[in-house]
């Protein structure tokens, strides 16, 4: 565990709960990471959905960049097609000239949401299509480039990510000489070959060396069972986006209460067995193994529970854990 460790919020809101209240734990969250040593803090692009309060992702890191005072902050990330690229740079131009060299562009190449709402985004059918994603990404670069006439992209381009659960994005950061982050929570069977594409891809671009984060779930308490017990809800929240009912993370007592099929059991059983989730012994020996067996150079991690100070306790035990294998021995 001594890659640097980073975080990725999506500004849950819990059942009983408000959008608001989402967006203020977000800015809490982002102090105490900070407090505790963690490298960076990034917000993702989701749309129409009621349990995620970050969707304006640019306005949030702008808000969390503001909150703290050495932390990068950025996007995980924008996604690309269902926006003008140009208007990606202004909004990334002035982070970056606020805060310079604070801020991250970590782009996407799905929309992040339905159909309906990417076409409501972008009011075209183009929001629907992924194929030009690479022409996306070199455009908007453009766009920070010195001679550009786009103020104030221009000369204030923060370093650009690319995103991915899958090989494409793998392989066209590795082209175009960028630092790469793998969804390992979304795709985790598809981690390590992906990541061994971009490797085998890189050529020297922006980084003369290839760089890999892994985005992981991470839930942390003091003791296994008490950790299984937090990610329950979770599990249950992203069964219901799977049936096509999004909704609020849900209570512990509606995740108890919940009539589960064997065929839901099942599922959820399969989610939580790609996550890290346990006490500190247990989550330190799996991060472990997953970063030996990745070779990542960051891990970013996420932590979806209900209650808010269950999430900083689980933030405050990694950093601990991270502290220790720094420690000489």
């Amino acid at each position: 565990m001594s890659v640097p460790f980073s975080v990725l919020d999506l500004a849950p809101v819990v059942s009983g709960s408000t959008s608001g209240q989402a967006l203020r734990n977000t800015l809490d969250l982002a102090r105490h990471t900070e407090r505790l040593g963690f490298h960076r803090y990034w917000l993702a692009e989701h749309h129409a959905m009621p349990g995620i309060a970050s969707s304006a992702t640019a306005v949030l890191i702008g808000q969390v960049a503001a909150a703290t005072s050495a932390m990068r902050v950025g996007s995980g990330g924008v996604m690309l097609p269902n926006h003008a690229p140009m208007v990606v740079a202004e909004q990334f131009g002035t982070l970056e000239a606020l805060y310079p060299g604070r801020i991250d562009l970590g782009l996407g190449r799905a929309p992040g949401t339905d159909q309906a709402t990417a076409r409501a985004l972008r009011r075209s059918p183009d929001a629907l299509s992924v194929d030009d994603f690479p022409e996306q990404v070199i455009e908007l670069r453009g766009y920070f480039g010195a001679d550009s006439e786009v103020t104030p992209a221009a000369g204030n381009e923060p370093p650009v990510w690319l995103l991915g659960s899958s090989g494409y994005s793998a392989r066209l950061a590795g082209l175009l000489g960028l630092p790469f982050a793998f969804a390992h929570h979304f795709s985790a069977a598809n981690t390590v070959p992906a990541l061994k594409l971009y490797r085998d891809s890189f050529r020297p671009g922006a980084l003369d060396e290839p760089y890999s984060m892994i985005g992981v779930s991470v839930t942390a308490a003091e003791s296994d069972e008490r950790a299984r017990e937090l990610a329950q809800p979770q599990a249950l929240g992203f069964l219901r986006l799977r049936q096509g009912h999004p909704g609020p993370l849900p209570t512990p007592e509606e995740t108890a209460s919940h009539p589960y099929t064997p065929l839901e059991r099942q599922m959820i059983d399969s989610r939580l067995a790609d996550q890290v989730v346990g006490g500190p012994e247990s989550v330190r020996k799996q991060l472990d193994e997953l970063i030996e067996r990745t070779a990542a150079d960051e891990v970013m991690v996420v932590t979806q529970v209900f209650d808010h100070a269950d999430r900083l306790r689980s933030y405050d035990i990694l950093a601990d854990l991270y502290r220790a294998s720094l420690e000489p021995r």
